[in-house]
C-alpha cells in the first residue's frame, strides 16, 4: 500500500468512526486510543488527515474534538469549520508559510493573501488551491486569531523632516514601521530598539509603532547581541528577588547531609571541561576491579537539593528552560552563585552530587549498576586540552585514570557505533574575539579524543538511569503502564523518508548513491555519511542529512533515541543548564523514596515547555554565530575566497565558506554571462548558452560582495 492510500485509508476509519458515535462528535483522544496510535509518526499521520478532512469539509473542529459536517462544504464558512489555524511565517519578499500541526506541507501564502498578518502570528487560513508541480497547498488568511509577539526588534531611521521609520531585524517582520515623533521615546536615528505595533488598518499602509525600549547604537555588539536575545523573547538578567533568592543559598555543607550520603570524598573524582567552562556539571570516577570489569562513577551536580520545587528559584528556571551559550557571553538557566559557584563541581571543594555508578565489562555491557546521593571532592579539573595531552603521553598523578577513562570509552564507543548509532560529527566554528567583542579570526573547533571520553561517559549513564526505569515497571509487573513509574525521556524519532528520499536526489547528481527504503535504521544514514567523509562535501552532506532527521524533544514516552541506537535514553547529567536533568533527578529520588515526583499528564505538558525553550536557544545561539560571521566578513568586502556550493534554488546558489563554516549566497541576477536556468533534476542551475553548471559540492571562488549586520544575511558575486 502507497502512503496516499494508506492516509486514504485512515482518513475512512476516521470518518466511520465519528459516523458510528452516538452524537457524531469524537474527541480526538478517544481516536488515538481506538487506533492505538503511539508513535510521532502515526499521530502526525493523523492529524494530517484530520486537516485534510477538514480542508475538504467532511468534518469539523471543535476544540478538542472532531465532527461530521452535514452537506457538501460550504464556501460560505459561516460556522468557520473549513478553516484551518497555523503559525505563519513571512519571508522577506511578502510571501507567508503557515506551519499546521500535522500537516507534513505547509500552506503558501502570496504576498498579497497575508492580510496584515506578521511572523509568528496564528492565522485562520482559507485553503483557495495548490500548486501544480508540487501539490503544495494554496490559501489565503481570513483571520488574525493571535499575534506572535508582544514586541519586535528593529532599527530606528529617519526619512524625512519629521518622518521615521523602524527597520525590523531579521524574524520580527516582513514590512517597516512608521512612528510618530512622540512615540520614539527618545530613540535615535541608527538607534537598535525594541517596539510594539499600535495599528495596521490597510495592507497597502505601513503599520504605525511605538518604541519600547532602547538597546544601543546599531552595529555594536552589546546592541547586536541584545537584538538576538529580545528577538527570541530572552532575558539575560535575573529578577532581584531571584538574585536574593539565590544569595541565601548557604554554600557550607551540614554534616548530616553528608552522613545521609555515600562519602566518595578520599576517592579520586576528576573533571573535564571546556577552558573556558565554570559551571561544572559532572566529574568521574574510574577503577578496574578484580574481575576485570570496569567500575565508573558518574557524579552530577546535586541541583535538586538547592532548587526546590515551587519556589521562585524553581519557576525561574523553569521558564528558562536551558542555558543559552552565545558566541560571546552565556546566559545561565540558573543564577552564578549557583551554576558558576555553590552548585558547581570545582576542585579541591566538598560538593554534593547525585551519582551513576555502573560496573562495565570489556565488551561495554552494564552488568550491574546503582544511583546514589553522593558527596565528592574532585582531585582535578582538566581542561579537554590537558586530558588530551595525558591520553596522547604526558605524565601526570592521575595519568592511570585518565588513561583508563579512555579506554573504557573507546570500547563503549565502538559497540555503539557498531550497534548503528549516528556519527554526525560536524565542525563548528569558533571565534577569536578583540576586547570590544569583534570577531578577529575564525577557525573550526578541534573535536579531541577527550571530548569523546566524557561524551561516552555521559551517554552511559543518561542510558542507564533510563533502563532503571525500564527495570523498576518490570519488577512491579506493570512494564506497559505509562502511568506507573512515568519518566522524562529524550527521545529521537525515526527520520520522515520523504525528506531522506529528497537528500538521496539532491546528493545523486555528485555521484553519491544513497538508497532510501520504507525501513529506514542509522545504519543506511551512517553508511551516507561514511561515503562521504574526507571529501569536499562532507560538511555539506552531514547538514542535509541533519535537516533531514526527525528533531530530538522531551516526554514521557519512551520512543527510544534513532540517532543513538539507544531504546532507553534521558537527559541526567547536565542539571546546571538543563532544567530536563532537574525533572529526571526529582522523579530518580522520588522513586527511591516512595513516592512520585510528577504525573504521566504533568511530564507531557513539560517535555513540550522544554522543547519549545530548547529550540529557542538553538535559535538564538545560531543567531550569534551567523551575527559574528557577518561581522568578520564585513572586513573582508572585495576579497576573494574559496567555498563549495551547499545548496541550488531557482533564486541562486549557496556558497559555504572553506575553513570558517560560513554560509552566504549568490543571487542568480549577479551572475552575469549567461541566462541561468534552474534544473529541478539534477538540482542546478545551467546556462542557457554556454552550459555551464553549477550543482551541489562544486568547488568555487567568491567574492564577498555585502553584508546585512540586521538580517545577518552575506552576499557573494562570482570570482
Amino acid at each position: 500500500m502507497s502512503r496516499n492510500q494508506r492516509q486514504t485509508s485512515l482518513e475512512q476509519i476516521i470518518l466511520d468512526l465519528i459516523k458510528n458515535s452516538p452524537d457524531k462528535r469524537l474527541p480526538k483522544d478517544t481516536i488515538i486510543d481506538v487506533l492505538q496510535l503511539r508513535s510521532k509518526k502515526e499521530l502526525r499521520r493523523l492529524d494530517k488527515s484530520i486537516n485534510r478532512l477538514a480542508s475538504k469539509g467532511e468534518i469539523g473542529k471543535d476544540g478538542k474534538f472532531v465532527t461530521i459536517r452535514s452537506g457538501k462544504k460550504s464556501n460560505k464558512n459561516r460556522s468557520g469549520n473549513d478553516l484551518i489555524q497555523g503559525k505563519i511565517q513571512i519571508t522577506n519578499r511578502g510571501t507567508g508559510y503557515v506551519i499546521v500541526d500535522g500537516m507534513d506541507d505547509d500552506i503558501r501564502i502570496s504576498a498579497r493573501d497575508t492580510n496584515m498578518a506578521l511572523p509568528g502570528d496564528l492565522v485562520s487560513v482559507k485553503i483557495t488551491g495548490s500548486d501544480r508541480r508540487s501539490n503544495q497547498p494554496k490559501g489565503r488568511v481570513v483571520e488574525i486569531v493571535k499575534r506572535g509577539k508582544d514586541f519586535y526588534v528593529g532599527t530606528v531611521n529617519k526619512t524625512g523632516s519629521n518622518t521615521w521609520i523602524i527597520e525590523p531585524d531579521h524574524k520580527s517582520a516582513h514590512t517597516n514601521f512608521y512612528v510618530l515623533p512622540d512615540n520614539l521615546h527618545g530613540a535615535e536615528k541608527d538607534e537598535k530598539v525594541t517596539f510594539r505595533l499600535k495599528k495596521w488598518v490597510h495592507m497597502k499602509a505601513l503599520p504605525e509603532a511605538e518604541v519600547i525600549s532602547r538597546l544601543g547604537k546599531s552595529g555594536s555588539n552589546d546592541a547586536n547581541i541584545l537584538s538576538i536575545l529580545a528577538e527570541n523573547e530572552l532575558q539575560a538578567d535575573f529578577p532581584p528577588e531571584i538574585e536574593k533568592f539565590a544569595a541565601s543559598i548557604p554554600e557550607e555543607i551540614p554534616q548530616e547531609e553528608i552522613d545521609r550520603r555515600r562519602d566518595m570524598r578520599d576517592e579520586t573524582v576528576f573533571t573535564i571541561d571546556p577552558h573556558d567552562a565554570k559551571d561544572f556539571d559532572d566529574a568521574l570516577s574510574i577503577e578496574r576491579l578484580s574481575n576485570g570489569n570496569f567500575y565508573l562513577g558518574v557524579h552530577i551536580a546535586d541541583v535538586t537539593h538547592y532548587v526546590r520545587p515551587d519556589t521562585i528559584l524553581d519557576k525561574e528556571a523553569y521558564d528558562r528552560g536551558t542555558s543559552i551559550y552565545l558566541v560571546d557571553r552565556v546566559i545561565p538557566m540558573l543564577p552564578e552563585r549557583l551554576s558558576n559557584g555553590v552548585c558547581s563541581l570545582r576542585p579541591h571543594e566538598d560538593k554534593l552530587t547525585y551519582s551513576c555508578f555502573m560496573e562495565i565489562d570489556e565488551q561495554g555491557k552494564v552488568v550491574n549498576y546503582s544511583v546514589e546521593e553522593t558527596v565528592i571532592h574532585s582531585k582535578q579539573r582538566f581542561t579537554y586540552e590537558e586530558a588530551q595531552e595525558i591520553l596522547d603521553g604526558k605524565d601526570h598523578k592521575l595519568k592511570s585514570e585518565v588513561h583508563l577513562a579512555g579506554m573504557l570509552a573507546k570500547i563503549l564507543m565502538d559497540k555503539r557505533f557498531k550497534e548503528g548509532a549516528i556519527d554526525f560529527d560536524t565542525p563548528e566554528p569558533r571565534f577569536v574575539l578583540d576586547d570590544k567583542g569583534k570577531p578577529i579570526d575564525v577557525i573550526l573547533k578541534k573535536r579531541l579524543f577527550a571530548h569523546r571520553l566524557i561524551e561516552e561517559c555521559m551517554l552511559m549513564a543518561n542510558k542507564t538511569v533510563a533502563i532503571h526505569i525500564d527495570n523498576l515497571k518490570q519488577d512491579s509487573g506493570k512494564r506497559k503502564s505509562k502511568h506507573l513509574y512515568p519518566f522524562f525521556y529524550r527521545v529521537h524519532d525515526k527520520p520522515d523518508s520523504e525528506k531522506l528520499r529528497a537528500v538521496a536526489e539532491q546528493v545523486k547528481p555528485i555521484g553519491i548513491d544513497f538508497q532510501v527504503g520504507d525501513h529506514i535504521t542509522p545504519k543506511h544514514v551512517n553508511k551516507l555519511l561514511n561515503d562521504v567523509k574526507g571529501t569536499s562535501v562532507e560538511i555539506i552532506v552531514n547538514e542535509l542529512t541533519l535537516r533531514a532527521m526527525s528533531k530530538a524533544v522531551y516526554s514521557p514516552d519512551n520512543l527510544g533515541h534513532f540517532g543513538l541506537g539507544f531504546s532507553h535514553y534521558a537527559h541526567f547529567t547536565s542539571p546546571i543548564r538543563r532544567y530536563p536533568d532537574v525533572i529526571v533527578h526529582r522523579l530518580l529520588k522520588s522513586y527511591t523514596s516512595g513516592t512520585q515526583a510528577y504525573s504521566y499528564d504533568t511530564l507531557q505538558n513539560h517535555g513540550e515547555h522544554c522543547s519549545e525553550r530548547e529550540k529557542v536557544a538553538v535559535d538564538a545561539e545560531r543567531d550569534s554565530i551567523k551575527l559574528k560571521q557577518v561581522e568578520f566578513l564585513s572586513d573582508h568586502i572585495g576579497d576573494t575566497l574559496d567555498g563549495v556550493i551547499s545548496g541550488v534554488t531557482e533564486r541562486g546558489i549557496f556558497v559555504d565558506l572553506k575553513n570558517i563554516h560560513c554560509e552566504g549566497m549568490i543571487r542568480v541576477s549577479d551572475m552575469k554571462g549567461d541566462y541561468y536556468n534552474y534544473d529541478q533534476r539534477s538540482h542546478s542551475l545551467v546556462g542557457r548558452s554556454g552550459k555551464k553548471r553549477f550543482q551541489l559540492g562544486d568547488e568555487i571562488k567568491v567574492i564577498v560582495e555585502s553584508v546585512n549586520h540586521a538580517k545577518r544575511q552575506i552576499d557573494f558575486i562570482p570570482a
